[in-house]
Formats: structure tokens, sequence, C-alpha cells
């Protein structure tokens, strides 16, 4: 190798890029395992996935707290002692609640994995949701509730869904104070029951496993009662707001206001998908955007602006999300559609497309950087009832998206009518 010669620079969108494959079987009560046998250090990830998201509640927040109370005691182990269990073995689990699923996840050595999957059987077949653990959570929660609904970015973000979606939508409902008031162990065990017990399930693991993974966890989890998933939710129709522009007071001593504009919009399994997705980095996606060099860069309004699309399975929704001092939130709002309207109006130069382009491909490099990156990827194309065509699908559509076509995406989406405003100072 010769040092005083500058190696050769090969862009990111020129890089061959592979979605290492996993490997599946079924436990004996046909629960689906997918697994991904990589890296170099001794670690496991388990990601026990239900379909007990809020989706599926009766009442506000239950899908939430039943969840998190998996944790807190069982028939045979105290929340102290599972939590000692886990640290013991320098181990970590959490759970998560989300709209269509929840989930509860473990980390650990590789050699320490016969020890705590029977822990984890323990939580998610004996969970008894003791009264004092409930009381304990409320009251947590609903400190935590308190402080947040001050905060005019979290007020902000529950309202913005309710408009899009409708407050009665899964997507759209939130939880207020008396709803965590209302929760009483007898609901919890029933949603658990029905959800848990004898709900639909699915397991993702990685990282570098032992040779007898699959006996380990057809030992703990393939007599249980649960099923395969269908990978599908009964469709709900959301019921979006009539009204399109709203200011909200929250907070008189509030020197900034939290914008959010919100537009419905398809899901994954939509033509467009993959292609929004190039011109959604170009508007407001990443930190070279267009809304961040103008709206920060040029006019100091925010320390950052971003637009996304939703991360849901059902339905979506486009976001732009920021906030900007009180006086200058209606000038920002202004900027804003002034973006939209240079992207319908005029094509996307080529130079700016390359960064974009490259930016991209550079994030999924990244984001196959290790088993557990990889499975996160598989896990998402997996629970959206995809496949690995759409992967390559997407990096077709970084790389060869044209101007053109961007600009018609742009006079098909980005247009202020399409979209809720709301400021919540």
């Amino acid at each position: 190798m010769n040092r005083k010669e500058a190696p050769v620079i090969i862009d990111a969108v020129d890089f061959k890029l592979n979605l290492k494959p996993y490997e599946y079987f079924t436990l004996d009560n046909g629960v689906p395992v997918y697994t991904i046998d990589a890296g170099a250090q001794e670690v496991v990830q388990i990601e026990w996935v239900f379909y007990a998201g809020n989706w599926n509640e009766e009442k506000r927040g239950l899908a939430g707290a039943t969840n998190f109370m998996l944790k807190n005691g069982t028939t045979h182990r105290t929340a102290f002692q599972i939590n000692e269990d886990f640290e013991y073995y320098g181990a970590y689990s959490n759970r998560a609640c989300y709209n269509e699923t929840a989930t509860v996840t473990l980390h650990t050595l590789s050699k320490h994995l016969d020890k705590l999957l029977p822990v984890v059987n323990d939580m998610l077949t004996n969970a008894t949701f003791p009264e004092e653990e409930l009381e304990i959570f409320k009251q947590n929660s609903k400190q935590r509730l308190k402080v947040n609904l001050q905060k005019c970015e979290f007020v902000a973000g529950r309202l913005i869904d309710a408009y899009v979606y409708g407050e009665d939508h899964p997507y759209g409902k939130y939880t207020h104070l008396e709803d965590l008031d209302g929760l009483t162990t007898d609901l919890m065990r029933s949603f658990y029951k029905k959800y848990y017990l004898n709900g639909q399930c699915a397991i993702f693991v990685s990282g570098k496993l032992p040779s007898d993974i699959q006996q380990q966890l057809n030992e703990q989890f393939g007599k249980l009662s649960i099923t395969k998933p269908s990978f599908k939710n009964t469709l709900i129709q959301p019921a979006p707001s009539e009204q399109k522009k709203y200011r909200i007071e929250n907070d008189p001593k509030a020197v900034q206001g939290a914008i959010r504009l919100a537009a419905e919009f398809p899901n994954r399994h939509h033509a467009d998908f993959k292609k929004v997705m190039v011109l959604n980095n170009i508007f407001g996606g990443f930190f070279g955007s267009r809304l961040m060099s103008n709206i920060r860069e040029d006019k100091g309004y925010t320390y950052g602006i971003h637009s996304y699309i939703q991360n849901h399975i059902q339905q979506s929704a486009w976001l732009v999300s920021t906030e900007a001092g009180k006086d200058v939130c209606d000038a920002t709002l202004e900027e804003i559609y002034k973006e939209m309207k240079t992207l319908r109006e005029q094509p996307v130069d080529e130079e700016e497309l390359s960064l974009v382009r490259n930016y991209m491909m550079g994030s999924i490099l990244g984001d196959l950087d290790g088993p557990f990156q990889i499975m996160a990827k598989w896990k998402n194309i997996i629970l959206n009832n995809l496949d690995e065509k759409y992967f390559y699908e997407s990096v077709d559509a970084i790389r060869n998206t044209s101007a053109e076509e961007l600009q018609a995406l742009a006079q098909k989406y980005l247009q202020p009518e399409n979209f809720y405003e709301l400021i919540v100072y």
C-alpha cells in the first residue's frame, strides 16, 4: 500500500447492499421464530412480539399498562426478584407497547440464555398484576403525564394524531388522567389472558446463538397456548377532523410554540411509498434537507425541523415537526409551505439528488451493521407483511428515482390543503 496516495473514494450509491437472510423454524405450537446468527460478541437479543397493542384494548391505556406490569410480579417471583434475576447475570429485559404490537425483549450473554429463558417464561405465563404494583404504576404514570402535559411539544404530538385519524382510532387516541384511574387488575388479567396467554406471537432472535437455540426456545415456549400471527389487524377507518387549522394555548409562559403539520399518506404497500422516502429526505428528512437549510440555517427560527412518514402498519401520515419562537411560528409555517411549492414547481438538481441518494444509502449501511440491526430491518419487513423484495426495491428507488418523478410526487402529495396545521403555544 502506498500511503502517499489517497484511497479511491466510492460513492455509497455504488455499494452492493445485501440483506443477510434469516433462518426460520417453528415451535411445537406453530409460533414462528426468525434468527440471525452473526456477530463477534457472545451476546443474544430475543424479542417476543405479541399482537397486544392498543389496537386491541377496550379501555385507553390498558394495553400499555398490561405490557409494563409483566415484569412486576408473578406467582413465583416478586418484581424485585425478577429484576434481581436479570441483573445477577448482567442481562437486561424491557417491555414496550405500540399500536398493533407489544414486545418483551431480552439482552444477555449467550452462555446465560438457559438461565434467563425460564424467567421470561414466568413473566409471560404467570404474571399476577399485584394491586400494590398497579397503584405505584398509576401514581408514577399520572405524575409523568401531568408533567408532560405542560410541554407544548408533547401536547402537539398527541393532538395532531387525533386530528389526522380521529381520537377513537388506535393511531389517534391518547391517555387521559381519568383513564389511568380506571385501570384495574381485573381488566389487566383479562387482557393478559386473551392477548398474551392465548395470543398471537412471533419471536425474533439475533446475535451469537447457542447451537441448541431451537431446543431451548421450544422447551420454554413451544407448549404454550400462543399461536402464529396472521400479521394482519382488522382495519379501522380513520375519522379525521373536518377542521384543518388549529391554534392551542397550553402554557401562557411558554416562549416557544410546537408546530406540527400532518397529512394522510398510504402505507408501505402503496406504489409511491418507496420513492416518496427519497422526496421526504430532500424535503426535511435529514440535516441537509430543504427545511433544515432554510428554517434553521438561513432564518434561524429553530434548532431543528424534520419531516417523516409515520412508521405505522395500517395507515400512515406525512408529518413535519419543529419548535420555534412564538413570534416566528407563523413565519415558520410560511417557509414550510414555500419549500413545498418549490418542490412542486422545480425539479431537484442532480447535485442535491446525488447527495440525498448517498446519504440514504449510507444510512442503510448503518442499519445493517451487526446482527441486532439486521434483525430490526427484517422485523419491520415481516410485521408489515412484506418480503425481501421490499428491501431491494427500496434500494433501487433510492438509486433510480428521477427528478421528474420526485416533482410529480410533490405535486401529488405536498399540497398545503392536504395538511392539518397545528401550533401549540
